[in-house]
């Protein structure tokens, strides 16, 4: 018998506290090889896209796929998961807030290992979709006392800060321009859907950290490449994606800024002291795409909640 489960039932099982530690718990089975992770394949159609992740997570027990429509009037986003050990499926899942969450707890991920421990001022670009678990999960891993956000649509800023101010229990400001909202910062948020750069290496503070998470596709970034040249540690979820999609990257290593040999995984910095920053000084650097193993891990999560609680629908399959 296969689950249903809602957007209803997502959000209220999943926490950005418990998506951070299923996260870390995946990351550290792909460091030691027990994760088979598929990057994103996209059939690109001229009114829309169909977009394809899937990874078999044998320590979770599962094997599953997210899939989701790009079209004019809208995203759709679900993921199905399989049992690992005989393939029968286990859930149909409705993953717009999955993977919101996910998002934002491999944000927070990154910004445990790689942040430093005293920061408490978070700047960010972009107030859309994505930017409320990236605020939820900088909460969840540092002492975060101020958040400055600026956004080119001022109206939504501002109704966008006071529902977080309200959410997270501490002060989030809009401020008139992106400048404003970095220069200060301890860690960095860019959640936006530009063409070109939004963040200048110029503006960054000596010890910040950058989680660059808008942008996933080749032609695009969100960062220049002084923020790149500026970052002694440069990290992201997976390399092997990160070199297909990850224009932030592409475009400076095709003008010889960047070397993808000093490109690291969260997977190497989990447990290798090595690979921390060396200065509090140091500017580090996260550049998030969305893979799938943060989508399966995170359903399996919200499944086996589901399951022993007795959530969602049930639906009835041949064997």
């Amino acid at each position: 018998m296969a689950l249903i489960l809602r957007e209803k039932h997502v959000r209220s099982l999943l926490t950005i506290r418990d998506t951070v530690d299923v996260l870390e718990e995946a990351f550290n089975a792909l460091s030691q090889g027990a994760v088979l992770n598929q990057p994103r394949s996209r059939l690109a159609l001229t009114s829309g896209v169909l977009n394809i992740l899937a990874a078999a997570v044998p320590t979770f027990g599962v094997i599953g796929l997210k899939t989701y429509t790009a079209f004019r009037d809208g995203v759709r986003f679900v993921v199905m998961l399989y049992d690992a050990y005989d393939g029968h499926l286990l859930a149909l899942i409705e993953a717009d807030w999955l993977g919101s969450m996910r998002t934002g707890g491999t944000s927070a991920l990154a910004t445990k290992y790689m942040a430093r421990e005293d920061a408490t001022i978070v700047g960010m670009i972009g107030a859309g979709n994505q930017a409320v678990t990236q605020l939820m999960g900088m909460c969840a891993v540092r002492p975060i006392a101020t958040v400055y956000v600026y956004s080119r649509r001022a109206p939504e800023c501002e109704i966008f800060c006071t529902e977080m101010t309200r959410l997270l229990n501490r002060p989030v400001y809009p401020v008139a321009t992106a400048r404003q909202a970095i220069e200060m910062a301890d860690i960095v948020i860019t959640a936006t859907t530009a063409r070109e750069p939004v963040l200048f290496g110029e503006w960054l503070k000596p010890g910040c950290h950058i989680n660059a998470i808008g942008s996933n596709w080749a032609q695009r970034r969100e960062i220049d490449a002084a923020t790149l040249l500026r970052s002694a540690l440069i990290v992201t979820d997976s390399l092997e994606q990160a070199q297909m999609e990850a224009g932030d990257f592409i475009i400076p290593a095709d003008e010889g800024l960047l070397d993808w040999a000093h490109v690291y995984e969260i997977a190497d910095i989990i447990g290798n002291d090595a690979l921390l920053r060396a200065s509090p000084h140091d500017i580090t650097l996260y550049k998030g795409l969305g893979i799938a193993l943060e989508d399966v891990a995170i359903a399996a999560h919200v499944y086996r909640l589901a399951d022993r609680q007795g959530i969602g629908e049930e639906l009835n399959l041949l064997p």
